[in-house]
């Protein structure tokens, strides 16, 4: 039975050692080479000093190396940290000194801008450089090669079991400054066994990785391979256009992405026959519009679309299977295996169906917390809802902030996120909602609604799209907007850009950037 994260791949490579289990290019590794290449990183990382539980950073773009310089880490007994490749100096800087990183991993080419950062980094004591550029040294620091693995001495891991800590994953920082969310081993183990059993992933799987490795979602399609012995293929992609072209060149079977990406691709034409192998398709981190869901159903016709809601504080939560599509393609659907979703009102009892609450996930997948950080944990982190008296020790759950509504049948359905819930003339409007009615028009590429603050009414509904053609279109959504919204929800002010919408890290639109564009439109 698999209880640690680096088990995942040690078990596939006894049951399946000749099978591929990582691909870079067109180099790959069987899972009986990655397990021994594993086991190099495990005793290089012993013979820098890494104790049981210390940070091991991973600031590189998407290869070989950065999986097994993250899974090794948790192998030797560490924890490792997965850095967004897109993040700059400061908050790479910020992630350091958070979570007290003793051994960093990165490029030559990464590690100059870093400089001045790693200063103030007061834990870290070693970089590891992959790659043979020569570089100054750094102040303070160690300075390692990647290479030198080869040549570590044996050593035995720390001890670690499935409730320690394997992971701290940072959020995007929607919200404010990055929070380090710690995963335990437990909590991977029980994702990647509950994700590969409804996608129903076998060994000869072929799955794309090409969201962020720091990003729960992405890290999921490594975690889902190894659980059943199949293979992960990397990508850095530049163009949506690279995506398509890699799962008709690689024969993808899945293929993971986030709303702004799959709009992308729905827009594009795919080869013939690529539905042939590519077996299913997943959406998580927002809502996929419909119009874009049945834009990839019409290319696609015998992929199955999966659309799923998640969060990192839990993992993945709810998907709704293939054969609901039809019948209620805007739910999220029900609980994953493994975990039970709530929906309750402020004082923690249940909603009625159709009222809207907040969303309570509890189950094994619930995390452990925000590294350093009791305040923000224990406003997300509470008791759940409905616990029998007699149980002394608290069951904790994750309270997700996101307001949602259940169905007669017990169907999911995603309103909004309290944070970005537009409130208006004492009406409390979803942004998603909103942007529906703007994607269905079929005018626009990309479009995020947000509020503004307005001296009377509170906030105003604002839209900022991206399209192909500018002239008149703003008008032109504003009158649809007018037909298909009550008045309260109706724009008040619309923005059509010729460029794609800003995004976070992980590939979601940035609202909060964009509202901090918008500015104070409505203040004189």
């Amino acid at each position: 039975m698999t209880q640690l994260i680096h088990q995942l791949i040690t078990q596939s490579a006894a049951a399946h050692p000749d099978r591929p289990a990582l691909q870079e290019g067109k180099t790959v590794l069987d899972y009986a080479a990655l397990d021994a290449v594993l086991n190099q990183v495990v005793r290089y990382y012993l013979h820098l000093g890494l104790e049981r539980h210390e940070r091991v950073a991973v600031y590189l773009d998407k290869r070989i190396d950065t999986v097994t310089a993250l899974f090794g880490a948790a192998a030797a007994g560490g924890v490792f940290v997965p850095v967004n490749p897109l993040l700059k100096p400061e908050q790479v800087g910020h992630i350091l000194q958070d979570c007290n990183v003793r051994i960093l991993v990165t490029s030559p080419e990464r590690l100059a801008p870093l400089r001045d950062n790693l200063a103030h980094c007061r834990d870290l004591r070693t970089v590891v450089l992959v790659g043979d550029k020569e570089v100054e040294s750094v102040d303070g620091l160690a300075l390692a090669r990647w290479s030198d693995r080869d040549h570590a001495p044996a050593a035995s891991p720390h001890r670690v079991i499935d409730h320690d800590m394997a992971a701290i994953l940072y959020t995007s920082g929607s919200t404010g400054r990055p929070k380090g969310v710690v995963l335990s081993h437990r909590n991977l183990v029980a994702g990647a066994e509950s994700v590969s059993q409804y996608l129903e992933n076998t060994p000869e799987d072929r799955i794309l990785s090409v969201l962020p490795l720091s990003f729960d979602y992405g890290l999921s399609q490594l975690t889902t391979a190894f659980r059943v012995g199949a293979c992960a293929v990397l990508m850095n992609y530049l163009l949506p256009r690279d995506v398509i072209r890699a799962v008709e060149r690689e024969k993808i079977n899945g293929l993971a992405a986030v709303p702004p990406l799959w709009v992308q691709l729905a827009q594009l034409d795919w080869p013939e026959g690529v539905t042939e192998h590519l077996r299913y398709i997943t959406n998580s981190g927002g809502h996929m519009p419909r119009p874009t869901l049945d834009a990839l159903r019409a290319r696609l016709p015998k992929t199955k679309p999966y659309l799923m809601y998640g969060l990192t504080e839990a993992f993945r939560s709810t998907y709704l299977p293939p054969e609901e599509v039809d019948l209620r393609p805007d739910s999220m659907g029900k609980a994953i295996p493994n975990a039970e979703i709530l929906v309750v009102r402020e004082d923690g009892s249940h909603c009625a169906p159709g009222e809207e609450g907040e969303l309570v996930h509890r189950g094994v997948h619930v995390a452990l917390g925000y590294w350093n950080d009791p305040e923000k944990t224990a406003e997300r982190y509470k008791p759940t809802p409905g616990q029998l008296s007699g149980l002394v020790i608290p069951e904790l759950a994750v309270w997700s902030g996101d307001t949602v509504k259940m169905d007669e049948e017990g169907f999911l359905y995603f309103v909004g996120r309290r944070d970005e819930m537009i409130k208006t003339s004492g009406y409390r409007v979803s942004p998603s909602e909103v942007e529906e009615v703007v994607y269905a028009t079929g005018l626009v590429k990309e479009v995020a609604a947000t509020g503004v603050s307005h001296p009377t009414l509170g906030q105003v509904v604002a839209l900022v799209v991206y399209a192909d053609m500018t002239e008149g279109v703003g008008e032109t959504l504003l009158n649809l907007c007018k037909q298909k919204l009550p008045a309260f929800m109706v724009p008040g002010h619309v923005e059509v850009r010729a460029m794609p919408l800003p995004r976070n890290p992980n590939g979601k639109i940035d609202r909060k950037r964009i509202a901090g564009e918008l500015g104070d439109l409505y203040v004189v």
